[in-house]
Order: structure tokens, then C-alpha cells, then sequence
């Protein structure tokens, strides 16, 4: 039985929204990016401190870390503000520290000595994928900031090993399909994000079973399309950053 599948914009199953990565779009930032990705928006921005965190004094070695947060605005009904309620929320934390990890996973700490590099993410318009957007674009303005410091120290190369990006992914009607937009998201029976580094090693992959569990079949099929769309993203990412690899940036 093949099941017949119309998704917003009229996308094949395998097709991702379009994506533009945007540099220096933020005046006092050390590196940022606007990435637009179909109606999702995130201001990606990076700042680097001569410092680390305690538990890293004197140990040589750097930090890269992430802040997260949404606009009241960037959705249908209004967000409150964390700070209005004095604490980020759950998801907040726990998408900042997402962030952080996967790009960490890609740079070489200790090259980078100590130093801590960070990375606000502000979504001001979300239709699915913030998450991902997030690290995509965080990934670019990333890259920037370290070329400034590697053209800083007259480092012979970026302390970077490799890109990283992420794509949603998700089972909707019976089908995979890549990048899940909020209408697709919000009834999807398998909901899945997928972090994966130019050389197509993953990161992290998060996945849920919203209603039926699945099987392994469908998990093979969301992780080949995952794999499919990252490549394409990351040839958005090197043509943003004018670099075929880390080692030309």
C-alpha cells in the first residue's frame, strides 16, 4: 500500500526547507549568524571571554557553551519570559545544553586554551526545527569567532576538527520525512533530531515515539534521510563560511 503524503509547501517526503545562513548581522558580537530555515528564524551570535569556568583554571584547556531562548513573539501565543518567572524552564536547559555538546564534539579544546566561547541562540520566529537551527547557525558563528582568535594568536590552523549540523526528522502519516515544520511536528507519530558531523559521524540523535512505537525499519529510513539532509546543510554552511573544510577557514 503506498501511502500518498502532502506536506505544507508541497515538499517531497526527503526535501528540506530552505535554509540561508546570514554573517554579520549582530554590530557588537564577536561572530554572528541569521539563520533563516522556512519560517523558523534564530539569531545565532558568539562571544569569547579570556576565561573559563572554576572547574577548568589551570587546566589549559577551553570551554564552548550555549544560552537558548525564544522571543514572546516567535510563536503563535505568547511566551512568557524566563526571566519573569527567574529561572529558565526545563526545555530551555535542556536544548542550551544540546547546544553546547555537539559543538564542543567539534572543537579542539585545548588548542583553544583557556578560553571560553560563547554561544547565544535567540529565536525570534519558530515553525519547528529551533533546535536545530540553533546549532547550524551556532556552528557558523562559532567558526568565525575562532578564526578571529586563531588570526589573534597566529595559530597555524582553527581549533576546529570538523562541521557539525542538525536536522529534524520524523515519521508523519506513516511516512519519513526530513525537516518537520511545526504542523508536521505537532502530529508526528515519531519525532527525531539529528546531529551529524561533516565526515557523517553522529553527534546525538534524540528520538520519541509520540504515540506507537516503531520499528527499526522506519528508525534506518529517518537516520538515512537525516544523513542526506546534514550534507546538504553542511554545504550551506561551507559556502556561508566561504570554506570547503575547517583547515581553510
Amino acid at each position: 500500500m503506498v501511502i500518498k503524503l502532502t506536506r505544507p509547501g508541497g515538499r517531497a517526503p526527503h526535501q528540506l526547507r530552505p535554509i540561508t545562513l546570514t554573517r554579520g548581522v549582530m554590530k557588537f558580537a564577536d561572530a554572528s549568524c541569521l539563520v533563516k530555515w522556512g519560517d523558523t528564524q534564530v539569531v545565532c551570535t558568539a562571544t569569547v571571554e579570556e576565561k573559563v569556568p572554576p572547574f577548568l583554571r589551570n587546566s589549559g584547556t577551553g570551554w564552548v557553551t550555549a544560552e537558548y531562548g525564544m522571543l514572546p513573539r516567535s510563536s503563535q501565543q505568547r511566551i512568557e519570559r524566563e526571566s519573569a518567572r527567574g529561572r529558565p524552564g526545563g526545555r530551555t536547559q535542556e536544548i542550551q545544553r544540546l547546544i553546547g555538546r555537539c559543538l564542543r564534539s567539534v572543537t579542539d579544546l585545548k588548542q583553544l586554551g583557556e578560553r571560553t566561547v560563547i554561544i547565544d541562540c535567540d529565536v525570534i520566529q519558530a515553525d519547528g526545527g529551533t533546535r536545530c537551527a540553533a546549532i547550524t547557525g551556532g556552528f557558523v558563528a562559532l567558526a568565525q569567532a575562532l578564526r578571529q582568535v586563531q588570526v589573534k594568536q597566529g595559530w597555524p590552523t582553527v581549533p576546529l576538527r570538523e562541521f557539525v549540523a542538525a536536522v529534524s526528522v520524523g515519521v508523519v502519516s506513516g511516512r519519513p520525512v526530513l525537516d518537520l515544520s511545526y504542523a508536521e511536528d505537532s502530529t508526528a507519530d515519531v519525532d527525531m533530531n539529528v546531529v551529524m558531523t561533516g565526515q557523517g559521524q553522529f553527534v546525538e540523535v534524540q528520538g520519541t515515539a509520540e504515540r506507537a512505537p516503531f520499528r527499526s525499519a522506519a528508525l534506518t529510513a529517518m537516520l538515512r534521510q537525516a544523513a542526506r539532509g546534514i550534507d546538504q546543510i553542511i554545504q550551506i554552511q561551507r559556502r556561508a563560511l566561504g570554506a570547503a573544510s575547517v583547515r581553510s577557514l
